[in-house]
């Protein structure tokens, strides 16, 4: 199974009827689906300027991070994390999604229409982002980088 074919079935695993919505997925003219949370995945949702230094931070120390979105107008990152982070998450400015909320997820082999898309696409395995990583990386990139004054 191709990286895309098998990224299709993780995700559309998750729909009420993973085929009517693999069938849906395929034929829809924006290229998205509404997907439920806190089932194989959650979702931590970052404001775009904490959310790409963190990403660029995970990217650094792993091979590959799990699946990462970016929203319409690059407003704001999505990071797949494992089922209940979402309850569990306290983070001022950071929103969820868990158990009882629903995603517009791209497909994972085409641009969306309207600006949604993967900054790390998923690669069907079931990879997600290791939370307590995840915080550790939010943790340096709030922090900044270090500049020369930062040193005296």
């Amino acid at each position: 199974m191709t990286g895309s074919k098998a990224a299709v079935e993780w995700l559309a695993s998750v729909a009420p009827d993973p085929e009517a919505c693999r069938w849906a997925w395929e034929r829809n003219p924006h290229g998205v689906a509404l997907l439920p949370a806190g089932k194989a995945w959650d979702v931590l949702i970052l404001p775009a300027a904490l959310g790409y230094p963190t990403l660029d931070v995970l990217t650094r120390v792993l091979d590959r991070p799990g699946p990462v979105l970016a929203d319409f107008g690059d407003a704001r990152t999505g990071f797949f994390v494992p089922p209940g982070t979402a309850s569990r998450w306290l983070g001022t400015g950071i929103r969820t999604a868990g158990q009882g909320t629903w995603i517009v997820v791209p497909h994972p082999g085409r641009s969306a229409a309207g600006g949604i898309r993967w900054l790390v696409p998923p690669d069907g395995s079931g990879t997600l982002t290791d939370p307590a990583l995840l915080e550790l990386a939010l943790h340096e990139a709030a922090a900044g980088p270090a500049t020369e004054e930062d040193r005296w």
